[in-house]
């Protein structure tokens, strides 16, 4: 079925609008199948970058590369260095197109612990690491095509902590690889969680996984994808009855709230674009899920922006409960993956 076919109404001219020359751009590269040389690509990527969020956020970086505080750049939330790269990567930003976004990705490179750990640590200590965190800079870096050999120890530690391969218990203090408080064992554990699998956190590390292209992923990549993915398909993942430290053992609601940008919560949608990026987007354990996406676009074709930062990041992306052109475009990539 193409995926045009699995809409209630076209929304294209809607996204197309010169009025968002960001959402416009990815429209164009994700949903029109341009050549990257394509003029009419070329000049929206340009507007892209010069006009709108895109600028914004790099009118507000500092000249070193990093925005609001020096350093790792956790904290604070959410217009920090962590926060920025997220949502540039996000916003569809590439390094080539302006060079304060490879500074930018050069100086978080230059703050990220020894062993390929980012940090939530204000010292840079490898202690601060956790999955979200990982996934979402790992994933965010390559999205934005910043080339570093330090992205791929980055990945290989990501990868370990999936698999717990070569990683000693947090209990060994005086092992050189370890796990921490936070990011506490394989297959996703998280100390805020309690040490339990963090669906969330996996979410990110798989889409992070799906960046990278088939041919280029090492056995241990492999290994942890498919650790990974007998994990979120334990279960049919559109019931998100994933562990959590709820004493009810509910899951959030969150996961129902598609929205735009994503941080460190995470929805159905992003976990579906996990899935689809690694080659699972016909495989019938993600149907219910994908039909969740399906249900949730309006006579109009459009998706509503559920979950939000109004007022956290550096610029609002709409109003809650209306239609919203980032969610929409982030349905869309999906429905048409798996067309």
């Amino acid at each position: 079925m193409s995926w045009k076919n699995q809409l209630r109404s076209d929304c294209l001219p809607w996204l197309l609008e010169s009025e968002n020359p960001d959402v416009r751009y990815l429209a164009l590269r994700d949903l029109l199948d341009l050549s990257p040389e394509d003029p009419k690509l070329k000049s929206a990527r340009k507007s892209a970058h010069k006009e709108g969020p895109i600028a914004v956020i790099l009118s507000n970086m500092e000249k070193e590369g990093y925005w609001v505080r020096p350093g790792p750049g956790y904290n604070p939330k959410y217009r920090s260095t962590v926060w920025s790269i997220i949502l540039l990567a996000q916003l569809g930003a590439l390094a080539s197109e302006d060079q304060r976004i490879e500074q930018a990705c050069k100086y978080l490179l230059d703050h990220m612990a020894e062993g390929g750990q980012f940090t939530t640590s204000t010292s840079g200590a490898p202690s601060g690491t956790v999955d979200c965190l990982q996934g979402n800079l790992c994933g965010s870096l390559m999205q934005i095509g910043y080339d570093d050999p330090r992205l791929k120890k980055a990945y290989e530690w990501m990868a370990r902590t999936v698999t717990g391969e070569g990683i000693a218990p947090l209990e060994d203090k005086d092992a050189q690889v370890r796990y921490y408080a936070y990011k506490c064992g394989p297959t996703f554990a998280c100390g805020v969680n309690n040490s339990l699998p963090c669906a969330w956190g996996g979410v990110k590390v798989m889409l992070a996984f799906g960046k990278i292209p088939v041919n280029q992923r090492t056995p241990l990549i492999r290994k942890a994808i498919q650790q990974g993915t007998d994990f979120f398909f334990s279960i049919d993942p559109s019931t998100a009855k994933y562990p959590t430290r709820d004493k009810s053992g509910k899951p959030s609601r969150d996961w129902w709230k598609f929205g735009f940008p994503v941080f460190y919560i995470t929805d159905l949608l992003q976990l579906a674009e996990a899935f689809v990026s690694l080659g699972y987007g016909n495989d019938r354990r993600l149907s219910n899920t994908l039909e969740v996406i399906r249900e949730k676009q309006n006579e109009r074709g459009q998706w509503l922006l559920e979950f939000d930062y109004t007022g956290k990041t550096w610029l609002d992306f709409g109003r809650k409960k209306e239609p919203n052109k980032w969610v929409t475009v982030r349905a869309l990539k999906v429905l048409k993956a798996i067309s």
